[in-house]
């Protein structure tokens, strides 16, 4: 499903991220299952990840997030049309955590939505804002990306405790001229793959139950292999159509921030696209895999930069479970 510019333009304005105070590094991870940095930076490249604390909640994060994002924005909370949330670890199954961050903000005016993509669903959500305000539906929009996964993971399991880490990320979307901002956003979804990787317990299918802990049905469950081969192609495949709608192509692009999965799935998308080193945005060594939010805290901490200058062409491409991939692309 790809999506091109109809009647209004939309535009990224502000971006803000929060990351959790304590750091997990590798060393931690030495002393409580068997691994070591070696073999965690050889097959990752994460060297650290954030970890929230007892007492914060998915909520809290996107709170620090849209904070930032609205101050560096100049728009107030009480000016927005819509509040997205991408997340699979939301405060609670309802009511949504969009809906706990409206009233922390004091976003009245707000229709607030959470929605499920993986690591998709910043792209998502930006996908739907970006249509929305494009066919006039709404001027301002809030779309937050933030996970708790250190929730989720099960620390026994050296194939996916060393990859996940906390954080949030938020960007303010408004209406700007047609040809301005956005420029293309593309989405997809394959159902047939969904046991790469999934939570098992705790839905409706498999409500968590004494047995089902004792199996550990509350933690994520990856099939890491199998999902390499598809996320590349994948990726690239989101890169190309993105820009492919809008007559551009690979060579065009200033920088390209893709998910932070795993370093070996970001050096292959950077190779097939045939782009240089220094335009592929990479902070997962310090950051690990926040899922849905580690686009937006990428694109928060290169707007932080000096690197990027107005009129730069920055694409935004991730895969997550569910399937889900997808890309957006968008002049600065």
């Amino acid at each position: 499903m790809s999506c091109e510019r109809q009647l209004k333009g939309a535009k990224i304005t502000g971006v803000g991220y929060y990351v959790p105070e304590k750091i997990l590094t590798n060393a931690d991870l030495e002393k409580i299952v068997d691994t070591s940095d070696k073999w965690i930076v050889e097959r990752s490249g994460i060297r650290e990840r954030h970890i929230s604390s007892d007492d914060q909640a998915a909520s809290d994060l996107a709170y620090e997030a849209s904070l930032k994002a609205l101050e560096k924005s100049g728009v107030k909370a009480e000016e927005l049309d819509q509040i997205i949330v991408g997340t699979a670890t939301s405060d609670m199954l309802f009511p949504a955590t969009a809906c706990l961050l409206q009233n922390m903000l004091g976003a009245k005016k707000a229709a607030a939505y959470d929605l499920t993509a993986a690591c998709s669903g910043f792209i998502f959500g930006v996908s739907i804002a970006d249509s929305m305000i494009s066919s006039g539906k709404a001027e301002k929009i809030l779309v937050v990306g933030v996970e708790l996964l250190s929730r989720i993971t099960d620390y026994t399991d050296r194939a996916t405790c060393v990859l996940f880490g906390d954080g949030a990320g938020a960007a303010v979307i408004e209406s700007c001229s047609p040809q301005e901002g956005i420029l293309s956003t593309f989405i997809k979804t394959d159902g047939e793959y969904t046991d790469l990787l999934y939570l098992p317990g705790g839905g409706s299918r498999n409500p968590l139950t004494e047995e089902s802990i004792k199996k550990g049905e509350q933690y994520i469950h990856m099939k890491g292999s199998e999902l390499f081969k598809y996320a590349v192609k994948a990726m690239v495949q989101a890169a190309r159509e993105a820009l492919g709608s809008v007559g551009l192509g690979p060579e065009d692009v200033d920088f390209l921030i893709p998910h932070q999965a795993n370093i070996r799935i970001i050096q292959g998308v950077r190779k097939r696209l045939k782009l240089k080193k220094e335009q592929v945005v990479i902070n997962i060594d310090r950051m690990g895999n926040t899922s849905t939010a580690s686009i937006p805290i990428a694109l928060g901490e290169l707007e932080e930069s000096n690197i990027i200058k107005k009129g730069n062409l920055v694409l935004l491409v991730a895969f997550g479970g569910g399937l889900t991939w997808g890309s957006i692309l968008f002049r600065k």
